[in-house]
């Protein structure tokens, strides 16, 4: 899988049908009532459905809305400006806000489409009879996390607070796929790693992983704030049977911000083998390289010396001259061989 990351604001990626009688953002808009039975309805009767002090709540999910259908939203569940604001413009930090009885939620996910990481973001509104989740860019359905506790009344009786918790324990699972194919594009590249010849190639591949990561590190490290405080707070909004199982998806986030982490020292590590063993490779042949250099220089020299044109050399009419040096020649060669041998320059 190419870790190669991609914006937020990539081509566009095929959603759920929406839902009938309503924008085409609105990916789901249903009440359930005491029981966990679902209705669907229309953004305007929203607020009928509120006025009914029922015991039932009012699920939304939305896709990229327009600012028209957010600002409908806001006139049906009373919402703040600044979080209106906040919901209709993507690229948020993770964090969570408290605006009166409601609370307002930002965090970033990831989808794999085409081998490619890209990013996406999730807001939700938590009030005590609603949730509404508005989802930009990369994002995989909630759908199926809907359908999930739409099969269990029991748990939609919990209310609305159960459902958020359903989103973000689907927001950090899909974390570690991500995490999981970088360990193995990192064991992929061990033998390349270790390679005493430099390849371009992977030291290239490496930086991409441990950028990659970085950015994973970015989305993933304020959600775990966004978390604790979940697990921490003393809101009405939370009950205490519901911190349970923040806590839960708060383990989890801890468990992936560890393992990239973890990648992140490895790869750092791999780098450093990587340029080390090919700066090993590079001194190794520079020794070689000056061994036989000094090989060649002896013999060189004394040729040289005795190729100079002057008349009156003594060793000109040496009888057996030319053979003396060629045995010093020999003599010297061997021996620098055996030194530089012995010093395992060759």
């Amino acid at each position: 899988m190419s870790l190669l990351p991609a914006d937020i604001d990539a081509a566009p990626i095929p959603q759920p049908p929406s839902s009938p009688g309503n924008p085409a953002s609105v990916i789901t808009c249903a009440s359930y009532d005491r029981a966990g039975k679902r209705h669907d309805l229309t953004l305007d009767e929203i607020s009928d459905v509120l006025a009914a002090d029922d015991g039932s709540f009012v699920w939304v999910g939305l896709y990229q809305p327009p600012r028209e259908v957010l600002l409908k939203l806001q006139e049906e569940f009373g919402l703040h400006d600044l979080a209106i604001e906040d919901a209709s413009k993507a690229h948020q930090r993770p964090k969570l806000e408290a605006y009166g009885q409601s609370m307002f939620l930002a965090m970033h996910t990831v989808q794999v489409i085409d081998e490619k990481i890209r990013y996406g973001e999730t807001q939700a509104f938590l009030g005590q009879r609603y949730l509404i989740t508005v989802r930009h860019g990369a994002s995989l359905s909630y759908t199926p996390a809907r359908l999930r506790i739409e099969r269990e009344p029991e748990l939609l009786a919990m209310g609305p607070t159960y459902c958020l918790y359903t989103v973000l324990d689907f927001i950090v699972d899909n974390y570690l796929p991500i995490i999981e194919g970088a360990r193995n594009a990192l064991f992929a590249l061990e033998r390349d790693i270790f390679s005493e010849t430099y390849k371009g190639a992977v030291v290239r591949r490496l930086y991409d992983l441990k950028r990659e990561l970085t950015l994973m590190r970015v989305a993933v490290g304020p959600l775990q704030d966004v978390l604790n405080h979940l697990v921490r707070t003393q809101s009405p909004l939370v009950p205490e049977e519901i911190r349970l199982y923040m806590r839960d998806v708060h383990d989890h986030a801890l468990r992936v911000n560890d393992g990239i982490d973890t990648l992140r020292e490895m790869l750092g590590t791999a780098l450093s083998v990587n340029l080390s063993l090919v700066t090993l490779g590079q001194g190794e042949t520079v020794k070689r390289l000056g061994a036989w250099a000094a090989l060649l220089a002896a013999p060189t020299l004394m040729t040289s010396w005795y190729g100079m044109n002057f008349e009156h050399m003594p060793e000109l009419h040496a009888r057996f001259g030319y053979v003396g040096l060629m045995g010093a020649v020999a003599v010297v060669c061997t021996g620098l061989y055996a030194l530089f041998k012995r010093a395992r320059w060759l």
